[in-house]
């Protein structure tokens, strides 16, 4: 597409953001009902496909990029997009209402561990970032690539073990945390799709993850030459423009999410989808047949420490519960708005 003008091909960025976005909300509803009839939702099974659901941008570009050697906008864009999709949660907290923020009605502590397993798969990532290419298994995949899928079973393993049997209580006075996974596969609750087949809900399902990644790759592609031509740096487009195209699953599902009222799954998704994006650098290993993670640069290794921070101020905030609401927005919206100004604005100064 590089002979294409810059008018067509942001034409065709804007017209795959926008299948990105219809996709997303066509996912989000066929894997509710999906997790309903299935019963996916108390099991690990649940929680993989509900991430590799939302994570289906970042796979098509990681599969074109990579394939292609373009590894700087491969992980500028698994990197950068874990702090755009941390402020999918801004979008949220908007969503919720005047009267509290998202983060004070949340009322359950899983998405805690889920945002400290995001903060744990950071370092892992920015730990292999610091290994010499010759630690590569058989010259190929890095150790540290290895270690990040590990981690993640393990602690996906971790968390759904302490939802299903707590060892503690607690009480939080006026939250709503929403349905837990287990009650949304009740079949009392409304799901959509209620009058079509399971099988025609999964070919809804495959349709729409077809949809989102060739819309990811007509991103990938329009997006990296929409960036060489006006000289943009693809570290920086990946991390902040593309990123936050291929957020859009994220931010229809999120905000459908509060408006069903399941603010705790709200933010436990948002974190369970960018654990999981981090897991796609073994992927693009094997694609691109040389480790990745030792060739970030450091404005890779910003980003990340930037995603871990936002990542802690929000599921900080779900034990802090801040009350006050300004502008619709909880004061941790504000911290985290502030906070990735900050970053981004500092990243051209990073060498």
């Amino acid at each position: 597409m590089a002979g294409l003008g810059s008018p067509v091909l942001l034409l065709i960025f804007l017209a795959a953001a926008g299948a990105t976005w219809a996709a997303g909300i066509a996912l989000s509803k066929s894997t509710d009902a999906l997790d309903a009839r299935l019963g996916l939702g108390d099991e690990l099974g649940g929680l993989i496909l509900l991430s590799i659901a939302g994570s289906l941008p970042e796979l098509a570009i990681t599969i074109s990029a990579a394939s292609q050697g373009n590894l700087s906008l491969a992980a500028g864009n698994l990197i950068g997009g874990i702090a755009v999709q941390t402020m999918v949660l801004l979008l949220c907290d908007f969503a919720v209402g005047p009267q509290r923020p998202l983060t004070y009605l949340v009322g359950r502590l899983t998405p805690v561990l889920e945002g400290l397993l995001v903060i744990i798969l950071v370092a892992v990532m920015e730990s292999g970032a610091l290994l010499k290419p010759s630690a590569a298994i058989a010259g190929v995949v890095s150790p540290a690539s290895i270690a990040i899928v590990l981690v993640w079973v393990v602690g996906l393993y971790a968390i759904e073990r302490a939802a299903k049997d707590p060892r503690w209580s607690i009480e939080m006075l006026g939250s709503r945390p929403g349905r837990r996974r287990r009650e949304r596969s009740q079949p009392d609750q409304p799901h959509p799709y209620s009058g079509s087949s399971t099988l025609r809900v999964a070919a809804i399902f495959g349709l729409a993850s077809l949809v989102t990644l060739a819309a990811g790759v007509a991103l990938e592609v329009t997006g990296n030459d929409l960036a060489n031509k006006a000289h943009i740096n693809g570290v920086i487009f990946g991390a902040t423009v593309l990123a936050g195209a291929t957020a859009l699953p994220e931010v229809s599902s999120g905000i459908a999410a509060v408006r069903l009222g399941d603010h705790a799954l709200a933010m436990g998704d948002i974190f369970g989808g960018n654990a999981f994006q981090l897991c796609l650098f073994l992927l693009a290993d094997l694609l691109s047949v040389k480790p990745v993670l030792p060739q970030t640069q450091p404005s890779d290794i910003y980003l990340g420490a930037a995603g871990g921070l936002l990542t802690a101020v929000a599921a900080g905030a779900i034990i802090v519960r801040p009350e006050r609401r300004h502008l619709r927005l909880g004061i941790d919206s504000m911290l985290l708005v502030a906070l990735y100004a900050f970053a981004i604005a500092l990243l051209p100064q990073i060498s």
